[in-house]
C-alpha cells in the first residue's frame, strides 16, 4: 500500500512505515506542496501525512481514489473538510497532548517577551545603541498578582495555566464546560468571555478554530480589554478579530500581544511589522526536537493501524 507525505517530517516516521512494508512516496521540495501536486501525488494513495497548511477541500478529496487515512501532522485539522471525508469513509487523525508542553512554552515566552520588551532590548542591544544602565529604560511589567485569562481550557491551555500559575498569577478561564482539574490544582475560577476580558491583565488563547470561534474575540470583546493588557496567540489567528486588535496595538490602546499565528497565514498584515509593541513569531508552537518527531511517529503509527484494518490512535471525529 502507498503513503504519501506532503513535506518531509523530521524523525523516522518514514523509516517505520517503510520497515512494516509500505511504498512511501515524500513530497521532497522545501514549500508548500500546490493543489494540483497534491492531487497528482496522492490520487493512489492509500494514506496521506498531511500538513496543515495542506487544504485539503471536498473537490481534492473526490480525487483520492484509494485514500482511507488521512493524519493531519499537527493538532488543529480545520484544513481538512471532515465532512467530506466522512463522506468517501476517510479516517481523519491527529497529534493532540504530542505538543502540549512545546506551545505552553511558547506561549510563556510570548508573555515574557511582551511583558518585558525582550525583542527591543535585544535589538538596543545589536545595534551597539547601549550606552548603560537606565532608571526608566524599557519597563515593563511584572507577571506575580496579576490576573491571567485562558480561553480555551484544554490540554494546552491547562498546561500554560500551570506555567502562569508558578509566577505568582491567578488564573481565570473561559471554556465551554468546567474544568474541574484546573479549578481544584490551580485555584482558576470559570467565568464568561466578557469578564475574562474586562479582569484580566494577560489573555492568552487556546481555542480551536471551528465555525463557532471564528472571530469569538471580536471588537467588542477587544474593547473591554485593559490599558495595560497584554494579548497572546498560540491558537488560530482567526479566533481574533485581528484587524481590530492592531488598530488597539496602533493606538496603545493595549500594552503589547505576542503572535505565533495569524489571520491569513503565512501572509502576515504589514501593519503588524511596523509595530514594536508586539513580538512575532513564525508559528514555532510546537517546535521542538522531542514535539516534531513524536508527532510525526503518531501520524505514521495511525497510518499503519488503519491500512491494516484496526483503530486509529486519535481519530478527530
Amino acid at each position: 500500500m502507498k503513503v504519501f507525505f506532503t513535506r518531509t517530517l523530521p524523525g523516522n516516521a518514514v523509516d517505520l512505515l517503510i520497515d512494516k512494508g509500505f511504498d512511501v512516496t515524500v513530497f521532497g521540495k522545501d514549500r508548500q506542496i500546490s493543489k494540483s501536486e497534491l492531487i497528482k501525488y496522492a490520487k493512489d494513495a492509500d494514506g496521506i501525512v498531511s500538513l496543515l497548511s495542506d487544504k485539503i477541500d471536498k473537490e481534492i478529496l473526490s480525487k483520492l481514489d484509494n485514500c482511507k487515512i488521512i493524519a493531519n501532522y499537527a493538532v488543529g485539522y480545520n484544513n481538512i473538510d471532515i465532512q467530506a471525508a466522512n463522506e468517501k469513509n476517510i479516517v481523519v487523525t491527529n497529534t493532540p497532548d504530542i505538543l502540549t508542553d512545546a506551545t505552553a512554552d511558547i506561549a510563556m515566552a510570548l508573555v515574557l517577551a511582551c511583558s518585558r520588551n525582550i525583542v527591543e532590548g535585544d535589538k538596543l542591544v545589536r545595534d551597539n545603541k547601549f550606552t548603560g544602565w537606565k532608571p526608566s529604560l524599557f519597563l515593563g511589567v511584572e507577571l506575580k498578582g496579576k490576573t491571567f485569562g485562558i480561553i480555551g481550557a484544554g490540554r494546552i491551555g491547562y498546561a500554560t495555566a500551570q506555567r502562569a500559575k508558578a509566577f505568582g498569577t491567578k488564573i481565570v478561564y473561559f471554556n465551554r464546560s468546567r474544568n474541574e482539574k484546573l479549578e481544584k490544582e490551580l485555584g482558576a475560577k470559570k467565568v464568561s468571555l466578557s469578564t475574562l476580558m474586562k479582569t484580566s491583565d494577560i489573555v492568552s488563547v487556546h481555542l480551536p478554530l471551528t465555525k463557532d470561534t471564528f472571530q469569538i474575540v471580536n471588537k467588542d470583546m477587544l474593547q473591554l480589554l485593559k490599558n495595560t493588557a497584554i494579548v497572546i496567540n498560540t491558537a488560530r489567528g482567526e479566533v481574533i478579530d485581528e484587524k481590530e486588535l492592531i488598530k488597539m496595538l496602533k493606538s496603545k490602546r493595549i500594552f503589547s500581544a505576542g503572535f505565533d499565528v495569524y489571520e491569513n497565514e503565512p501572509s502576515i498584515n504589514k501593519d503588524l511589522l511596523k509595530l514594536k509593541n508586539v513580538v512575532l513569531l513564525p508559528h514555532l508552537g510546537s517546535a521542538t526536537k522531542e514535539a516534531r518527531e513524536n508527532m510525526a511517529l503518531l501520524c505514521a503509527k495511525n497510518v499503519v493501524n488503519v491500512l491494516n484494518g484496526k483503530k486509529a490512535l486519535t481519530p478527530v471525529k
